[in-house]
């Protein structure tokens, strides 16, 4: 049995203390400073206010000013923050906690650097600790997995990436369950890269979604031509892009695996199909105030990225139609309509 501090109770740090509580572990849910509502709920319900399932009876609730008794004699801590609280994450768990006491992140992102280079959060964590004298490197989790249905225990295939292969090892054998698998992978660039870009071409294709809504009504029903024309291209896009990073074959074919459930399911197909029934994005926003769109932010880092790495003579910008389209959607005012005869091509001779 291990102990394990889960720091962040959003909905995917939350949802992982179901397999870990499940697997014959302690464990212990800290909220942030955010958090104070939801751990008020806990306490009293044992019940988080998204999930329709309580918590297995016995996990143990945190605010978040108790948090460093919370970590006192764990094995391991999830970092469950949002990519909005990578900073937080950083000067405020990271450069405090134990060097000692390792660390899984589920935060999902990118940060692009001057020169149009994207790392992963845990390079730049690892980078910016170094910077403090501290030697730390953060694992993560990458894969398609909703918070929700993890919850609900359906069938779940994820990968765990870091540099340690028996700390991934120790971190897979107290999490992995019947219904949670586990792949493991030193490739964090590579796995980190797959699974955050998919978030900003999932926004793409779930723009035809609101597009068949916006010609032919909300009841005409799903129709996959389009759907699947625009995941051909963004699956296209993220082979490029992945090729560019690095990244294994396993890492590419996870985060094709991360596309399609996050098309199907979440916040990023909720904003999609809103720009596409021709919303603006400021509309879109309005409408779905409070949601967090991490998908957002990947989309116009990996978009300022490649702009960057063209005008350096290093990245061709007409690889990418979806990526430059759905920048324009977000920042220009463009319309959701895709540009499909971008996506075609023509290789005869």
């Amino acid at each position: 049995m291990k102990t394990i501090a889960i720091i962040g109770a959003g909905m995917m740090g939350s949802a992982l203390a179901y397999p870990a509580f499940e697997n014959g572990n302690e464990v212990r849910l800290v909220g942030t400073p955010l958090d104070r509502d939801i751990i008020d709920g806990c306490k009293k319900s044992n019940r988080h206010p998204k999930f329709d399932i309580p918590f297995p009876v016995g996990v143990k609730y945190y605010y978040f000013e108790d948090w460093k008794e919370a970590v006192a004699g764990v094995d391991f801590v999830i970092g469950g923050v949002s990519s909005f609280g990578v900073d937080w994450f950083l000067n405020e768990i990271l450069a405090k906690l134990d060097p000692g006491i390792p660390v899984l992140s589920v935060t999902k992102g990118l940060i692009n650097l001057e020169d149009g280079t994207l790392i992963s959060y845990p390079d730049y964590w690892q980078r910016e600790l170094a910077k403090m004298g501290i030697n730390r490197e953060v694992c993560a989790i990458g894969g398609p997995c909703t918070s929700y249905e993890l919850v609900f225990h359906d069938q779940t295939e994820v990968a765990f990436c870091g540099k340690d292969s028996a700390v991934l090892h120790m971190m897979k054998e107290a999490m992995a369950t019947d219904y949670y698998h586990i792949s493991l992978t030193n490739d964090v660039i590579g796995l980190e890269s797959a699974v955050a870009l998919k978030n900003g071409y999932a926004l793409a294709v779930a723009m035809t979604i609101g597009l068949v809504n916006r010609s032919h009504g909300k009841d005409a029903g799903l129709h996959y031509n389009s759907q699947a024309g625009a995941f051909y291209q963004a699956v296209k896009e993220m082979r490029y892009l992945l090729e560019m990073q690095g990244a294994s074959r396993d890492c590419e074919n996870i985060g094709i695996g991360d596309l399609y459930v996050t098309v199907y399911g979440g916040r990023t197909r909720k904003i999609g199909i809103l720009l596409g029934e021709g919303k603006t994005y400021k509309e879109a926003l309005d409408i779905l105030a409070g949601v967090t769109l991490e998908s957002l932010v990947v989309a116009r880092r990996v978009y300022a990225a490649m702009v960057r790495k063209a005008e350096l003579g290093q990245a061709d910008l007409s690889m990418f139609p979806m990526l430059c389209h759905a920048a324009a959607v977000l920042d220009e005012g463009k319309d959701a309509q895709l540009p499909w005869d971008d996506f075609t091509f023509d290789q005869t001779k």
